[in-house]
């Protein structure tokens, strides 16, 4: 196992800059996720980490060692692709291998590491089986199967589940945290799933347009968002103007259209100061109820449901509430409120998140 390290990383192809004064620590054992949209930098960090790019700036250090000019095949990296990359030609047993035999791996011992690898991805019995015979997800194990076969320091998940159902995604989530748990190798995952990233992370790294938004466990990130942008990217939230008042060892004072003063908790705050601020409400905290419901110290406001999204085990409701639509997400426990249908929204305090008006 290895930390991975990047310092004051840049990334520029021709006059477009990828990837903007980076600085990352990834601690050793650690399963960390870079997540964001498209086009935000993930990817091309995750390749430079493995040595198919070359940073224009900066340095990349495995282990405490700078890696820059070391090649990619002599940096001992476990990589999944998103689309596998397995030899159709070859067996299962001969695609697990492949990396072993440039290794010096003696061949005595190559059919023993083989057998381990399978087993731990749970396919002992595949191995004279080709790729074609084999379902995608059964296809991803043997990827995942090649690339820790080598015992590598790190290992890199370029969006591995992205060609997958969902049903089968979400098991194959779970298998892959089991996997890198037991085997207990540093681990780079890159996604735009939200869901992947929450689920499965020591770390998570949001990323947008080529810059780190924020680095935290999955709890911290969803909720205590350091940026707009974080708190719209995971999860559905709504952002309202507000004024901060005042901040005392209670909390911060917001004062709002829609809710009146708002005491957003200490630990809800991110860099906020007096003056213009947003208060972030998480879809899942605003709950809708009966018009008449007590309000029970709640911050609550009457509103109309303007459409209802039905969701099995949830409902999804879009509000108005004055001049502006609310999200809310609830449990369904009785039958749901229907279009036009006048309501209630309510919150705890605790339960939001402020930030600088500015952001």
């Amino acid at each position: 196992m290895s930390s991975v390290t990047l310092k004051n990383i840049v990334k520029r192809f021709h006059n477009f800059t990828a990837v903007h004064q980076t600085n990352l620590e990834i601690p050793e054992g650690a399963f960390v996720t870079l997540l964001g949209p498209s086009g935000c930098g993930k990817t091309t960090n995750l390749r430079m980490i493995a040595g198919l790019l070359d940073p224009t700036e900066g340095e990349i250090l495995i282990g405490g060692k700078r890696v820059n000019d070391v090649p990619i095949h002599k940096r001992n990296l476990g990589i999944v692709f998103q689309n596998y990359a397995l030899f159709p030609h070859k067996t299962v047993a001969e695609n697990v291998a492949f990396g072993l035999k440039y290794r010096d791996v003696p061949s005595a011992e190559i059919a023993g590491r083989v057998q381990r690898a399978l087993e731990l991805v749970q396919l002992p019995d595949v191995g004279d089986r080709y790729p074609k015979a084999l379902s995608g997800g059964q296809q991803q194990r043997i990827a995942l199967a090649r690339a820790i076969v080598i015992e590598p320091d790190v290992l890199l998940l370029d969006e591995p589940l992205s060609a997958l159902d969902a049903n089968l995604r979400e098991d194959m989530r779970v298998e892959l945290k089991r996997i890198q748990d037991q085997i207990g190798v540093t681990t780079v995952f890159v996604t735009h799933d939200q869901s992947e990233a929450l689920a499965m992370s020591d770390q998570i790294v949001v990323m947008s347009a080529g810059r780190v938004e924020q680095v935290g466990t999955p709890e911290e990130v969803y909720n205590r968002p350091a940026s707009e942008f974080v708190a719209n990217f995971l999860g559905a939230s709504n952002i309202l103007q507000a004024q901060c008042a005042a901040i005392t060892a209670d909390g911060a004072a917001l004062e709002t259209t829609l809710f009146g003063s708002v005491l957003v908790p200490p630990d809800k705050m991110a860099e906020i100061t007096e003056g213009p601020a947003k208060l972030v409400l998480r879809a899942e905290k605003l709950h809708v109820r009966a018009g008449d419901a007590p309000t029970d110290g709640l911050c609550a406001a009457p509103a109309t449901v303007e459409t209802v999204d039905y969701q099995g085990q949830t409902v999804r409701y879009f509000l108005r509430v004055g001049d502006t639509q609310l999200q809310a997400i609830n449990m369904i426990d009785v039958r749901p409120f229907e279009q036009g249908q006048s309501v209630q929204v309510a919150f705890r305090p605790k339960d939001c998140a402020a930030l600088r008006g500015g952001q």
